[in-house]
């Protein structure tokens, strides 16, 4: 519909609704006590990523408190349709070396390309190393091209500016493609598509390695979708990296995101991953933490979102993709074996060998390593010692985060200096080499002797030990309690929580050793929750707009991809977080015209089926058998649309804006075809009772 694409309407509600969602809070002050339908909704806004058409009924059947204490007990929920769903995507069950083998990094490629690592032999693996490999022997010299012409050019002369003009080795960027080579890849695609899938598969194998390198590169969404359908899991990974290996990583746990938040039965489990997820936040884009993520949400976070803080504390500063995140693995005390450059003793003047298990995203593994000597240098004692090359030195950002984010909070009461000694304490907290698993590792050479204080107490010098004690000294801290406690409830019952029920969550939290389904539970079962002023009083971040969107329309996904560029445009890609502060939970952060009219772009494109991979079916919505639901009537199509879409809970003002809109027939709103009632439904999905939750 033209008057969709201009979207007029947009921009005239743009004003008022951010209006109305700064608001917000002001007005639901005004409402009296929920019902148990109400508090059915308000439990489905908050607990999940949105209620579906019938949730709000079921759970008020069931009873809202019994509905809460089994999203409270996620293990007792069956989650098998969501499996299925998920089964396409292998790299969730991955481990960071399998992920790093079957879709190679440069680091990877470069190491089969000097011999040091062998080319795979299986058929997949082989094809997407060779298609790779070439890529990156275009990319390499396609920059050592750009670095002979930019000489040239610093010649500043007249014949060499000519030359490098009319040179014949003047190249594209290698991860382009040119008309005439797009026309034959998409010829090529076109005859493949036509081939049965095992077939096809052989063809694809069988294609020159630079025919398979540009196979999908830049290939329109429909033609890519054709290429792939029928393939198997391992099939169509293997086509993609082709083209991307590490797109493939990022596009799968991206995508298994999305799916989880739409379709998962366990909502609090994915509510609350989410959250403790952007509270140790980690940014993909980041290195080697492109093939951490997964592991880090599966392994790390998702276990112990309802467990003891304490364990998810250790977890993370355990965890290989914050040790990278945060460049602990690098940390080397000043006064370490390893900065003054002492080699490792004879076996006579120091202990015996000791074994640990090393834990990762490989698994456990054992680790052999000889502890440092007793006897140190004095200083001064050999002037003319010269220590060797440091890899590094003492780096403060892990232990900063981990007071300031992760555990006391801002105000916390610690100071630089204990930042400085807690770093102290987790020097040696590193990663084993890859080779060797890649995991989690204690390396006593790179370890700040001598003992420390942190916040008051000492911390006698005990190797890995001391940052174990550093852990639990934090996560019992009364202002670890209180920190927690306020983002909790920041994020599930409003931006500026009321004290009381900050104070009731932490007495919680130090009674339970900082059991956090308790926490929960205290603050699910308090006043303030289900307070009238809590009601509708949170914006929703992106990725709750589009997945309650997609929740409250039925909508259907078949390739969230798309949807990831959506997020995007509303400022909110996920796990690209870059600073470990996390996304904002406050609504201000979420609230300019950009990021509305981004949002309400995403409501029109997902209504009028313009977001390839997710199919909207309004008549299944409101379960019309006679065309579109009050067609010739918009009234009554917008009335049923509100039922639907917000469980009639709609403002006097947004109701009567919308039937404005739709009062006269027009180019804009036509007279209540189709097209009509799906804009009613856009606007209703843009309005501010649907942005907030």
């Amino acid at each position: 519909m033209k008057a969709l694409s201009k979207v007029i309407t947009v921009f005239a509600l743009i004003g008022c609704l951010s209006a109305a969602l700064l608001a917000a809070k002001k007005k639901a002050g005004t409402n009296d006590a929920a019902d148990q339908q109400k508090r059915a909704l308000h439990a489905l806004d908050r607990l999940s990523f949105g209620p579906r058409p019938g949730d709000v009924q079921a759970v008020t059947a069931m009873g809202v408190e019994k509905w809460i204490d089994l999203q409270l007990h996620p293990d007792k929920i069956d989650n098998s349709a969501l499996d299925a769903r998920l089964a396409q995507y292998r790299t969730l069950h991955m481990s960071a070396r399998e992920m790093a083998f079957d879709f190679p990094p440069q680091q990877v490629l470069k190491a089969v390309q000097d011999g040091k690592l062998p080319m795979p032999a299986d058929p997949y693996r082989h094809a997407v190393y060779s298609a790779n490999l070439l890529r990156y022997e275009e990319k390499k010299e396609a920059k050592q091209d750009q670095a002979a012409l930019a000489n040239v050019a610093a010649n500043n002369t007249a014949a060499s500016a000519s030359a490098a003009n009319s040179s014949p080795g003047a190249v594209t960027r290698p991860d382009m493609l040119d008309d005439n080579s797009r026309r034959r890849r998409n010829q090529t695609v076109d005859q493949l598509t036509l081939l049965d899938p095992p077939t096809r598969m052989q063809r694809i194998l069988a294609l020159p390695a630079d025919q398979q390198s540009e196979l999908v590169k830049g290939l329109p969404e429909p033609m890519r979708q054709a290429l792939l359908n029928g393939l198997s899991p391992e099939q169509r990974e293997t086509v993609l990296a082709m083209t991307n290996p590490v797109s493939v990583v990022d596009g799968e746990v991206q995508s298994a995101k999305i799916l989880r938040a739409v379709y998962s039965e366990r909502q609090l489990e994915e509510v609350l991953t989410d959250f403790w997820f952007n509270h140790f936040n980690i940014f993909l884009g980041k290195g080697a933490d492109r093939y951490l993520v997964t592991s880090y949400e599966r392994d790390v976070i998702r276990p112990h979102v309802l467990g003891k803080f304490k364990d998810l504390l250790v977890a993370t500063a355990q965890s290989p993709a914050m040790l990278f995140y945060l460049d602990n693995w690098q940390s080397v005390g000043p006064n370490s074996d390893e900065a003054l450059g002492i080699k490792q003793n004879a076996a006579q003047n120091r202990p015996g060998p000791r074994v640990r298990w090393a834990n990762g995203p490989f698994g456990p593994h054992p680790v052999v390593y000889q502890p440092r000597p007793q006897q140190r240098p004095q200083a001064g004692s050999n002037p003319n010692a010269q220590p060797k090359q440091k890899r590094s030195g003492l780096n403060e950002n892990y232990a900063r985060e981990l007071m300031e984010l992760h555990t006391l909070g801002v105000n916390g009461g610690y100071t630089q200096q204990d930042v400085t000694e807690v770093a102290r304490v987790f020097t040696g907290w590193t990663l084993q080499d890859p080779r060797d698993g890649g995991g989690f590792v204690f390396k006593p050479r790179l370890h700040e002797p001598g003992t420390k204080t942190v916040l008051g107490h000492k911390i006698n010098n005990g190797g890995e030990g001391e940052g174990m004690e550093v852990l639990n000294l934090l996560a019992h801290s009364p202002a670890t309690a209180k920190f927690v406690s306020t983002k909790l409830a920041e994020r599930f019952v409003s931006d500026n929580p009321p004290p009381s029920l900050v104070d009731a969550m932490s007495k919680t939290f130090l009674k339970t050793d900082g059991d956090l389904r308790e926490v929960m539970r205290t603050m699910l079962r308090s006043q303030e929750f289900w307070a009238p002023e809590a009601y509708n009083a949170k914006v929703k971040t992106p990725l709750e707009f589009v997945a309650s969107s997609l929740r409250a329309t039925q909508a259907d996904v078949s390739d969230p991809l798309p949807l990831l560029y959506s997020l995007n445009q509303m400022g909110m890609p996920l796990y690209g977080m870059q600073p470990p502060t996390g996304y904002s939970n406050k609504g201000d952060a979420w609230v300019n015209s950009a990021a509305l009219l981004a949002r309400m772009n995403f409501a029109l494109g997902l209504v009028t089926n313009k977001i390839y991979g997710t199919s909207f079916d309004l008549a299944k919505l409101t379960n019309s058998t006679q065309g579109a639901p009050g067609e010739g009537d918009p009234y009554q199509a917008q009335l049923k649309l509100e039922q639907v879409l917000l469980e009639g809970d709609v403002s006097a003002q947004t109701h009567k804006t919308i039937e404005e809109k739709i009062a006269a027939p027009s180019a804009e709103f036509g007279d209540g075809s189709q097209n009509s009632v799906n804009a009613i439904a856009a606007l209703l999905l843009g309005s501010p009772e649907f942005q907030r939750h």
